[in-house]
């Protein structure tokens, strides 16, 4: 591909991601606007993933990189100062700024990963006590194969969860996806909400059900039980742990007459499963079992596959944006903090589909210290 075609073709998908923020309404009057809105984004955007942590840092960056900005967009009067990034952050309506980052990370990969987990995150220090607003907690659904960011909703507070999971569900083609959840969506209308969108759910089984929990895992202990399982051991750090993964599809015993009030019932339930593991270190061992139901005929190796896809929010996704992008940097007032998660869900996005062999920290500064890295970033290839 020549040079000059190359910076065409990127020009055209940056102006296609400035595209994506031409539908947000700017929060001031128009007599007002010195800065277009969907420049203001883009700033923003640009200079979260080049490793800029705060508003006073991207403006900054952005008086210092005005030429590379005017290669995709006018900015006829520059670039606003912090103030301004901060007033505008913090009014812009959250929801259609979500949705707009939702359609781009489609956009990204159409050809969608089969694996979702759907995990909530509190970023503890977004709380505002003076004005008695509790911290920001955004449920993310995460594409565990390809590790983006598919969609993200806030709630007030972790109990709440459930509420938004259905909206996020709603925003993703879930056909022929195994998505996992943890033991507070454990309920039969997530798991329709799943399977009418032609997906799969995996979800865990916890004490918070007790007479379930223990009913499963009374079937795993059950010498006869008609069972396909396999063990993995990791070793490391002084430590050695065996994990042993069982499924099971006898599930007719759980699918009969309701047996007490209330009883739950679970759409095209199909799997059971174990996931048991067992730890020693320092002389000491420990054991850990978690109880699983899924509307997947699962293998034990596509259990694994599963599980271990969705530890890996935690670990892909929200131990980055805590260490990596400062998430919990204080960011308080009005929208501010909801549409910054989203900006850095953003940067996370297109800094994973395209650092290649550096590591996520090294590619936010390489893009901080070489605009064209930083266009290729914004501009990834299609796979």
């Amino acid at each position: 591909m020549s040079e000059e075609f190359d910076e065409t073709f990127q020009r055209s998908r940056l102006r296609s991601l400035l595209d994506h923020f031409s539908v947000l309404k700017y929060p001031r009057e128009a007599p007002e606007v010195r800065y277009p809105l969907r420049e203001v984004l883009f700033l923003v955007v640009a200079a979260t993933i080049a490793d800029c942590e705060d508003y006073d840092e991207i403006a900054l960056w952005g008086r210092n990189h005005l030429e590379f900005l005017r290669r995709f967009s006018e900015f006829h009067f520059g670039t606003p100062c912090a103030d301004w990034l901060r007033v505008v952050m913090n009014r812009i309506g959250p929801d259609l700024f979500q949705a707009c980052f939702t359609d781009w990370a489609l956009a990204l990969r159409p050809d969608a990963p089969k694996l979702i987990a759907i995990d909530g995150k509190t970023s503890r220090r977004s709380h505002d006590r003076a004005a008695g607003r509790k911290a920001l907690h955004l449920v993310s659904a995460w594409a565990t194969t390809e590790r983006l960011v598919l969609a993200q909703e806030a709630v007030d507070e972790k109990e709440n969860e459930c509420a938004v999971i259905p909206e996020i569900l709603e925003r993703l083609d879930l056909n022929g996806a195994v998505v996992t959840i943890d033991a507070i969506a454990c309920n039969p209308a997530i798991a329709t909400a799943i399977t009418e969108r032609k997906g799969d759910y995996l979800l865990a089984v916890k004490a918070n059900q007790p007479t379930l929990f223990a009913e499963i895992g009374r079937y795993f202990d059950d010498p006869e039980a008609r069972i396909a399982e396999h063990t993995a051991v990791d070793k490391g750090h002084g430590r050695i742990e065996s994990r042993r993964y069982a499924v099971s599809q006898e599930v007719d015993w759980l699918s009969g007459d309701r047996r007490y009030p209330d009883e739950p019932r679970f759409p095209h339930l199909k799997t059971i499963a174990l996931v048991e593991s067992v730890v020693e270190k320092a002389g000491s061992v420990s054991t850990m079992r978690r109880l699983f139901l899924s509307s997947a005929a699962l293998t034990s190796h596509r259990l694994e596959q599963a599980v271990r896809g969705h530890w890996g929010i935690e670990n892909c996704l929200h131990w980055v944006l805590d260490v990596t992008f400062r998430e919990d940097h204080r960011l308080r007032k009005g929208h501010g903090a909801r549409n910054m998660a989203v900006v850095r869900h953003f940067a996370i996005n297109a800094v994973r589909v395209g650092k290649g062999k550096h590591s996520i920290k090294s590619t936010r500064k390489l893009a901080g210290w070489d605009p064209n890295v930083l266009a290729n970033l914004l501009t990834p290839s299609s796979h």
